[in-house]
């Protein structure tokens, strides 16, 4: 699914350098994800989670965030800036379920330790991610350097970008507390 949605969302994408620049980490995750495979079984909670990003930002690559047709969600909440890109960083989120998951499946730590370990990785992500989105705006400047940093004329948009990550990985942390796919999974392979 995620392959047909990525070809996709490289025919004719509203700009081709914000499409390469957001279609790097898409690539990224997913090679990690398909080479782990083998190696690591995460639970369908956790798979389900990372697909979410994976699908959304694919999205928003072809696109680029801040002109996804969402208006109807903007209008819904009474929004005039573009959420998509919010909600993007929320999904970011996601991926502390499958840290903890994997962290406490392998007994590489207790499960406060990696909950722990989880939200403050995606909090690093999150802000490393932001000086990346800064430095290749600087660099590519003009349109292509406006479009893949997002803002939309908010000056607070990289510290609100990275609470939405953090608040995303509380709310997948508390679903990995819930369901425990530490206990209920199936055997991982070595």
């Amino acid at each position: 699914m995620f392959v047909a949605l990525f070809i996709w969302s490289a025919i004719e994408p509203h700009s081709r350098a914000v499409w390469i620049a957001e279609a790097l980490p898409l690539v990224l995750v997913f090679a990690v994800l398909a080479w782990l495979y083998r190696r690591f079984r995460f639970s369908n909670a956790a798979l389900l989670l990372m697909s979410v990003w994976l699908c959304w930002h694919t999205i928003g690559a072809h696109y680029t965030f801040a002109e996804v047709p969402f208006d109807w969600f903007n209008e819904l909440i009474g929004s005039e800036r573009n959420q998509f890109d919010r909600i993007g960083h929320f999904s970011v989120g996601f991926y502390a379920f499958a840290i903890a998951e994997w962290l406490t499946r392998r007994r590489h730590c207790g499960t406060g330790l990696a909950l722990l370990f989880a939200l403050f990785a995606i909090m690093s992500v999150a802000a490393g991610y932001e000086i990346i989105e800064w430095w290749y705006a600087v660099a590519e400047g003009g349109d292509a350097g406006a479009a893949f940093l997002g803002s939309q004329g908010d000056e607070w948009d990289a510290q609100k970008d990275m609470l939405a990550d953090t608040l995303g990985a509380v709310f997948s942390l508390g679903l990995f507390l819930w369901l425990r796919p530490d206990r209920t999974a199936t055997k991982s392979v070595p």
